[in-house]
């Protein structure tokens, strides 16, 4: 079966897509390639995203297109902007804004890496600006519809100089007044993905916010204190099975730095039922806030 890796596309440089013009390749994801373009009309450099034809079955073609669909009509400061989408020979395609950065989960790798123990993980205070901002960029996505259903590291990019975070990828993203895309496939990443999202399609914003209670923990613990498990599939089984989730400790066990009221607010983030969780963004960014005040204020980290 074809997949991404064996697709050469390496014909599309230095050739026009839409109003730009193709320069290099720049990544893979799970159906598309990323490559970076010269947007003419504007004289500036952009990201293009390809999806080829050979590719597209149905789910994934509707994928693609909702996934354009949906952020093209997002406007936030903490959303990465669709120029343009379109269609070619081979490949469907879709502009968007290049960011100069990298992504949350290399600022994770790097800091996990660092010589000194107590550095291997980012600083609180730059952890909180990163989750609140992206609460707020989803708690608006939510509000016009939609739920992004991918959370996770790769999927938040920091720009270079603003340390601004930017949520891309609405692949997997669902419009709750659209068509569902195959409620027969599990869409998201199983780490970050909440137990229904398993089971069923029928999924809204809280959703996000299981993922995003997951991508806060993992932010500040050097490790996150998984069982073990086989496969992701064995993963989601555990899931789904325990209503306690599936983290072994809590984040005050595994930094010092933390109070046990943090505990609880990432229990509330990640219970197993929605309706135990925060009812929305705005929610759990006033639990965060209401911590920032009492215990990082005076604080340096």
């Amino acid at each position: 079966m074809t997949s991404i890796r064996d697709i050469d596309m390496s014909h599309l440089v230095g050739r026009d897509v839409g109003n730009a013009t193709v320069l290099k390749e720049i990544g893979r994801g799970s159906m598309a390639l990323v490559f970076e373009a010269y947007q003419r009309s504007l004289k500036r450099k952009i990201a293009l995203k390809i999806l080829p034809k050979s590719l597209m079955t149905p789910v994934a073609a509707e994928r693609f297109q909702l996934e354009a669909e949906a952020a093209a009509i997002l406007s936030h400061p903490n959303i990465i902007p669709i120029y343009e989408v379109g269609e070619g020979g081979d490949y469907l395609y879709m502009s968007m804004q290049m960011v100069q950065g990298h992504d949350l989960a290399e600022y994770l790798e790097r800091a996990a890496k660092h010589v000194v123990p107590s550095k291997r993980i980012l600083p609180l205070k730059a952890t909180f600006n990163i989750i609140l901002q992206v609460l707020d960029a989803l708690g608006y996505a939510h509000s016009q519809g939609i739920i992004h259903r991918d959370i996770k590291p790769a999927n938040i990019l920091i720009e270079k100089y603003s340390k601004r975070p930017l949520i891309s990828d609405f692949g997997t993203a669902k419009m709750i007044k659209g068509d569902e895309i195959g409620a027969e496939m599990i869409l998201g990443t199983p780490l970050y993905m909440p137990p229904e999202q398993v089971s069923t399609s029928e999924v809204d914003g809280r959703a996000d916010i299981y993922a995003v209670g997951t991508l806060l923990f993992q932010a500040m613990v050097f490790q996150l204190p998984l069982p073990e498990y086989d496969s992701l599939i064995s993963l989601l089984k555990q899931k789904q099975k325990n209503r306690q989730g599936i983290f072994q400790k809590t984040p005050s066990q595994l930094n010092a730095a933390l109070n046990q009221d943090m505990d609880r607010i990432v229990a509330k983030a990640l219970a197993y039922d929605p309706k135990d969780r925060f009812a929305d963004c705005a929610a759990f960014a006033k639990a965060l806030k209401w911590y920032r005040r009492h215990y990082l204020a005076e604080a340096g980290n």
